[in-house]
């Protein structure tokens, strides 16, 4: 979910704000998080943003900045998980032409880039203890030196982080600094999980389908009240990323008038009939409900690119030599 963003005009209410900024949701725990960004927007201290995978950390880190004073500077976002020890100063601080072998020019490091603006850092549990050092050194002053420099500069930037790990714990482990740990969380925000946000998951769907089906030119059929009923009682383990990918498939691959529960790719009724013999074992349950899954995935999805594998693949997102693969595994279209 990671879109580019136009600044709210002035005098919007708030709920039509932050849909702008793609943070949709009715449910009292959602309104609550909401809340909580706005009033923090304008504090321009460290945030801490802590949430499961799916439930739209970046979409929060990015409201934080754009109804922020910062809003007209850059929102640049990190992740922390691809940055290397041995680059580590490069990438953060930038350097200077011929500060090491392959340093043609001079280049500017992501704090330069962020300049005025807001520096977001993605899955903080991911940072190596270097490059949890190098950051709290930096923290503590917002000054930095670029490789190969000789002089400190001064960074005005916002710094937030996000993080679905339990990092108390890993600080209990030693696995996390505690003062970088305090840098980052001065304020903290909570995106709730799908499953406490009572009807926002047929909202959201609705939204998905509708943006889909005007992005790829495909009608946007009404939801079957037993569908509706289904949204509800799914525990939306990948939360509002997982609603998203759902509602893709819909609009891609459903050609009825309307959509009915059985459209769900057939993964419902194969947990289902897997989880109804008792004498399976988990292991064996679960396996003939994925590959009951893939088969009618990739069977719907050949379908209606008539057989085309390269564009199949573009739209589910795989390899194509992964997906002929999984079409070979289940002998389809042979």
């Amino acid at each position: 979910m990671k879109h580019e963003i136009t600044v709210p005009s002035q005098g919007l209410k708030s709920s039509e704000t932050f849909a702008r900024l793609n943070l949709l949701g009715e449910s009292r725990a959602f309104l609550g998080a909401l809340r909580r960004i706005e009033r923090i927007a304008e504090v321009d201290a460290g945030v801490l943003i802590l949430g499961e995978t799916g439930t739209g950390k970046e979409l929060a880190a990015r409201a934080l900045h754009y109804l922020s004073p910062r809003r007209d500077f850059g929102f640049v976002p990190v992740n922390c998980g691809a940055l290397p020890d041995s680059l580590l100063e490069s990438e953060l601080f930038g350097h200077e032409q011929g500060a090491f072998t392959d340093a043609k020019r001079a280049n500017r490091g992501l704090i330069a880039q962020a300049e005025g603006g807001t520096l977001f850092f993605d899955e903080i549990e991911t940072m190596t203890l270097r490059a949890q050092v190098v950051l709290l050194r930096f923290l503590q002053d917002h000054q930095y030196r670029p490789v190969g420099g000789h002089l400190m500069r001064p960074a005005n930037i916002r710094v937030i982080a996000a993080t679905n790990a339990d990092m108390e714990q890993m600080v209990r482990r030693g696995e996390f600094r505690s003062d970088l740990l305090f840098r980052f969380g001065v304020l903290r925000v909570t995106m709730p999980a799908l499953r406490d946000r009572e009807d926002d998951a047929v909202l959201i769907t609705k939204y998905f389908r509708s943006r889909f089906a005007a992005q790829y030119r495909r009608p946007a059929s009404p939801l079957d009240p037993g569908m509706i009923a289904r949204l509800r009682a799914y525990n939306w383990p990948g939360n509002v990323r997982e609603v998203e990918n759902f509602a893709l498939q819909q609009i891609l691959l459903d050609d009825s008038a309307c959509i009915e529960i059985g459209a769900w790719a057939g993964t419902a009724a194969a947990t289902d009939s897997a989880a109804a013999d008792p004498a399976l074992c988990f292991r064996s349950a679960k396996a003939i409900a994925v590959a009951q899954f893939e088969r009618n995935y990739i069977r719907r999805l050949l379908d209606m690119t008539g057989g085309n594998v390269s564009e199949a693949a573009k739209i589910c997102g795989k390899d194509r030599s992964t997906l002929n693969k999984l079409v070979r595994k289940h002998g389809i279209g042979g």
